[in-house]
């Protein structure tokens, strides 16, 4: 499946970045001193550290960049040696902090408790992205219904999907709730993220820190070479810049807890360093904004944020200190409402939306087919008669709305109860009447 959906996904522009290996100071970007606060902070944090594992604190090489750091350091009598290793070089020397390095330590503590991997200045961050943009990702219409094939969708739905994906923009999706808005933005998240980049860690901003690298919304991607030292894996510091991560392209998904702060960079007071907001996060793939018009803030406040960088590919972030900073929005942006659209948006606002896509109920034909399905999934004993008296008794007579979720639900409860009653799970009329009677509400 896999290869077959992959030899129907054209890239338009093939990534073109893998980061430079870095071999000197220079290299970084960044200045000496900068560097040096930051090894110091590390062994203030960590206590006693050897020279490759302060290297690999850093994410940078220790030949060249971290020895020259570590020595200067030692000259200034800010660190020593505690012990080392015959043999081994330089490398496996023990270093610990000394009473001046713990001062000077302490006095780069109080601008940032940032101590992770060196960052990549923001310029260098903004180019690698403009290199790896997604472009144009094309999907033929035999790879969009393999990618959506757990869902049953009408032919309408499934024509507007394909193009929406290729514009690679914006899309709306709106609806009734339960028809599966949420399930067909994963699959195009599923489609775009098989494709993978590079992003660092961190980004350096006029002295700033800004984390990019987030373990819960970024997954990893194979790294082709690495290799083993002891029990951990070490990156070949000779094939690239150990700063940037390999990740596959991300899907990041935002719900009811978006804010208008969110979307800028968030400044931790104590820790006096930033977080990049989701749609940095989600630059190079997709950023899913779940239940729009639920969020705490206004929506035409949240759909404002979003005109300049929908129109022209760029996102400006503040500063504490009030300076903006520009970086690419590479984002293919999905809005999704169970709300009317028309007390969410205005006509403007529409106009700068690629895409808009109404998924509405299932018919009966449908809902049939997705209520076998779920039925063969799940292990109850699907029939065409059951099947009829649901329609009609809990449908048909209460004037009810078919919803794509309910055939799960309504598994869910049979299974629930044949479990009770110490009974195999099977569509009767008595199972489905206190199945429907247990799940349905009168509203």
């Amino acid at each position: 499946m896999t290869d077959s959906l992959d030899s129907g996904i054209i890239n338009r522009r093939e990534r073109t970045f893998t980061p430079p290996p870095i071999t000197t100071i220079a290299d970084t970007g960044i200045s000496q001193l900068w560097l040096e606060d930051l090894a110091l902070k590390i062994l203030y944090f960590s206590g006693y550290l050897s020279g490759f594992k302060i290297a690999e604190a850093m994410a940078l090489p220790f030949p060249g960049v971290t020895d020259i750091l570590l020595t200067s350091l030692k000259q200034d009598k800010l660190l020593e040696i505690k012990s080392s290793q015959g043999g081994l070089g330089e490398g496996a020397y023990t270093y610990a902090i000394t009473g001046a390095g713990i001062i000077r330590a302490r006095e780069a503590l109080e601008r940032s408790q940032y101590a992770g991997p060196t960052p990549v200045p923001i310029q260098v961050y903004n180019d690698s992205i403009r290199k790896q943009t997604r472009g144009r990702t094309t999907v033929n219409d035999r790879v969009l219904r393999q990618a959506l094939s757990q869902l049953v969708l009408s032919e309408p739905t499934l024509q507007k999907v394909g193009p929406a994906v290729n514009s690679g923009t914006s899309i709306f999706m709106y609806g009734p709730p339960g028809n599966g808005k949420t399930s067909i933005a994963r699959a195009i998240g599923n489609l775009v993220s098989r494709g993978t980049m590079y992003i660092p860690y961190a980004i350096f901003i006029e002295g700033q820190v800004v984390t990019l690298y987030d373990n819960v919304n970024h997954q990893l991607a194979p790294e082709e070479n690495t290799t083993q030292m002891g029990t951990g894996t070490l990156k070949l510091a000779s094939k690239r810049d150990s700063r940037w991560i390999n990740i596959r392209r991300p899907f990041i998904v935002t719900g009811g807890e978006l804010t208008l702060s969110g979307l800028d960079l968030v400044f931790d007071d104590v820790n006096k360093f930033y977080e990049a907001p989701f749609q940095v996060k989600a630059n190079g793939g997709i950023l899913l904004i779940d239940d729009f018009g639920r969020q705490l803030v206004r929506p035409r406040d949240l759909l404002n944020r979003w005109i300049v960088p929908l129109e022209n590919r760029i996102d400006y972030l503040t500063l504490h200190t009030g300076r903006k900073i520009e970086v690419p929005f590479d984002v293919l942006v999905v809005f999704s409402t169970n709300l009317p659209p028309k007390d969410l948006v205005d006509e403007a606002f529409l106009r700068r939306l690629r895409h808009k896509i109404e998924i509405g109920d299932p018919n009966y034909q449908d809902f049939r087919e997705i209520f076998q399905r779920v039925a063969n999934g799940k292990g109850v004993r699907y029939n065409d008669q059951g099947m009829a008296y649901l329609l009609q008794e809990w449908y048909i007579k209460h004037n009810r709305k078919l919803r794509a979720s309910h055939p799960r639900d309504i598994c869910d409860q049979i299974i629930d109860i044949a479990g009770y009653l110490g009974m195999d799970p099977v569509m009767s009329r008595e199972m489905i009447d206190r199945a429907a009677n247990a799940y349905f509400v009168d509203i």
